[in-house]
């Protein structure tokens, strides 16, 4: 089981914003010159600008699902505008618009669902392969039967799934229903920002469908937010690469350097380190190691007094608590290091771990497994006359922390609480 942090309301809030805002403005009957303009060129622009960009990244799903939802688009948008341009529908409008219902979140579905797993230029072709002889199939039996293909996606096959309120062909719909499972379960297995917009995409295309010759730019406008938000995954996940640590979650040393340019004069740093992570690599292997930082890094993450953890590297954490003093800090670090302290951690064979959450925590503390424990060092700085950058006062919290360490370790040192300890030494490999 994925730790539970792993699954962030951040994921989902830029593109469910852009899909609400598309929504919003798809559902207006007037819109300006200018953004009805602007509409209508977009989704190509996003195609071709939103294609590079995730080429770019490597991210050849989002291509894909660019390339599945512009399609539509165009194909629909030819129907669209002959629509309101004549005022009547073309003859082939109902099987092209049924087809598309139908194919469109299969193709949304099979895309989100494929992972990048060979090399780049394999991944385009293998893609591109299936949409071509999908298509080519579909093409070649609506135009040599249309009126049989017509009849059978337009047929009611299970009356009793069939409701008043369907504005699309049955199939349409169990098809959104299969490809909304498959990409929640994506999420689910592996939580990225990615995954996240590909399911509230497929929601706001849901959306789309029947209001297809209903609402004049829903088309348009729900197409353009699609687009964007998988194109702004891509970015987001960039983000979080470069901002957020992989193993525990927390925000990483760069996020560290960027908050620390925006302090103000008040705060308080503290530099934490877990003792003998060394023995536990050496001792139990890198496995249990990964654990260690994990467990330490969720205990971190609820620290008290407005404190908020980072990932400094290797074994090291900093907490950042701005615009409080250390006299106000100190019982929130004392609570998180007995915390840390007082958590038994169980091993157990690799083998016999627990499937899921409840599992474990019911084996907790039960008899057949080594329980282990594990404590940190902790030293306090804050900015003072002293210490007038976040540097100095990094510095400052790591001499604190050396000297926590000279003196038995598993405890919370102050800057200057010990001079002699607080001098730095040659650090050996902890």
């Amino acid at each position: 089981m994925r730790p539970r942090a792993s699954y962030r309301v951040s994921h989902f809030l830029p593109p469910l914003l852009l899909v609400l805002g598309g929504g919003v403005v798809g559902s207006l009957t007037a819109l300006s010159d200018f953004f009805i303009s602007l509409f209508n060129v977009l989704p190509t622009l996003l195609l071709l600008l939103g294609g590079a960009f995730c080429s770019a990244y490597g991210r050849v799903r989002q291509v894909a699902l660019l390339l599945v939802v512009y399609l539509a688009y165009y194909q629909l948008d030819t129907q669209v505008d002959y629509y309101q341009a004549e005022g009547v529908v073309r003859e082939d409008a109902g099987l092209v618009f049924h087809l598309v219902s139908l194919l469109l979140p299969m193709l949304y579905g099979l895309y989100g669902c494929w992972e990048e797993r060979t090399h780049l230029l394999q991944d385009f072709v293998a893609r591109g392969a299936v949409l071509l002889a999908l298509l080519g199939v579909v093409v070649a039996l609506g135009s040599s039967y249309p009126d049989a293909v017509l009849g059978f996606i337009g047929k009611v096959h299970w009356s009793w799934l069939h409701g008043s309120w369907m504005r699309l062909v049955q199939l349409a719909y169990l098809a959104f229903a299969a490809a909304l499972v498959a990409l929640m379960l994506v999420y689910w297995r592996q939580p990225r920002p990615q995954h996240a917009a590909q399911l509230l995409g497929l929601l706001g295309v849901l959306w789309m469908m029947p209001k297809v010759f209903m609402l004049p730019h829903a088309l348009h406008v729900m197409s353009s937010m699609v687009m964007l938000a998988l194109t702004a995954s891509v970015a987001h996940e960039a983000y979080q690469m470069a901002f957020r640590d992989e193993l525990t979650g927390l925000p990483g040393r760069r996020a560290l350097n960027e908050r620390l340019r925006r302090l103000g004069r008040n705060y308080v740093l503290a530099m934490t380190d877990v003792d003998h992570f060394k023995k536990f690599n050496d001792t139990y292997g890198h496995d249990v190691g990964d654990q260690v930082l994990r467990l330490v890094a969720s205990r971190l993450r609820k620290v008290g007094g407005g404190g908020k953890a980072y990932r400094y590297g290797g074994e090291e954490f900093t907490i950042l608590f701005s615009g409080k003093t250390m006299d106000e800090c100190m019982p929130h670090l004392e609570a998180v290091r007995q915390a840390i302290e007082q958590y038994q951690m169980q091993l157990r064979d690799q083998g016999a771990r627990p499937k899921n959450d409840d599992a474990g925590r019911a084996k907790r503390g039960a008899a057949g497994g080594q329980s282990v424990s594990v404590t940190i060092s902790i030293g306090v700085a804050e900015r003072d006359a002293e210490q007038r950058t976040p540097e100095e006062v990094i510095k400052a919290a790591d001499q604190a922390l050396y000297s926590a360490k000279s003196a038995g370790r598993n405890r919370v040192f102050r800057h200057g609480e010990n001079r002699r300890g607080a001098v730095r030494v040659k650090r050996t490999p902890a």
